[in-house]
């Protein structure tokens, strides 16, 4: 008895433009993605209800209800579905207010169609190992509640605590600290830079230095890792940052 044949990722391409969006979804559809294209935030909600997709491609810049709008709706009902962002301007502020609102990844319109197809696949990559690294989808009619686990330590990301499941007790964690090992969780697998790190951790200040995030990566290590000589979960990759391995993916 052969196994059935794994499912192809279904993709929503949500833009106004029906230039844009046939033509993204065409391209899309030839690279093996289940596809539906739709014009706008009322398409995409009718569409939530008949079936959540895999991935959301997003335009930011469209009438009505706009892009950031409908990232704040779908990271409040599903707060695990990737999303990525076309962004019709090179605003930064258009893109860090979609980072800090969920969004996984942007790309500035007229978009590379085969770059827009290797960060689906990222994007999809990181959603898979972020989900095997404990971040919990909430119940139904439930609250979202994000647990990531170190080890013996559990971070609820709600809450902000980072918990010693074997003694029960709280460890402290500074809200620079806290929002660094956000960063990371964030983006797991991916090697972040220390420029990279100031800034999603919005670690910026008038005294702010990329060697400051050593010392504070140094802090996070004695508290997730069990030892901190040897880390597992934030490992150093030598001339270019750090990288964050969740549990479960780290070699043995």
């Amino acid at each position: 008895m052969t196994s059935a044949a794994p499912q192809p990722d279904r993709i929503a391409v949500v833009d106004d433009d029906l230039h844009t969006r046939e033509t993204v979804a065409d391209y899309l559809a030839l690279h093996a993605f289940d596809v539906v294209a739709l014009d706008g935030g009322p398409a995409l909600r009718a569409e939530l209800e008949r079936r959540v997709p895999d991935l959301v491609v997003l335009d930011l810049h469209m009438p009505g209800e706009d892009g950031l709008s409908l990232i704040r709706f779908l990271k409040g009902a599903h707060p695990l579905l990737p999303i990525v962002m076309l962004t019709s301007t090179a605003s930064a502020i258009d893109r860090v207010v979609g980072l800090e609102l969920g969004a996984d990844d942007y790309l500035a319109k007229p978009a590379e169609l085969r770059e827009l197809v290797a960060r689906i696949r990222s994007v999809l990559r990181r959603a898979r190992v972020t989900a095997q690294a404990g971040v919990q989808a909430p119940a139904s009619g439930e609250p979202a509640r994000r647990l990531v686990r170190f080890g013996a330590r559990v971070l609820d990301l709600d809450s902000r605590r980072l918990l010693d499941e074997t003694t029960g007790v709280e460890v402290l964690l500074q809200t620079s600290e806290f929002a660094l090992l956000k960063a990371f969780v964030d983006n797991p697998g991916r090697v972040l830079t220390r420029e990279r790190l100031l800034d999603l951790a919005n670690a910026r200040d008038p005294e702010a230095f990329d060697r400051a995030i050593d010392v504070r990566i140094a802090r996070i290590r004695k508290k997730i890792e069990p030892d901190p000589s040897e880390p597992v979960f934030i490992r150093t990759i030598r001339g270019a940052g750090y990288t964050y391995v969740p549990e479960g993916s780290r070699g043995r």
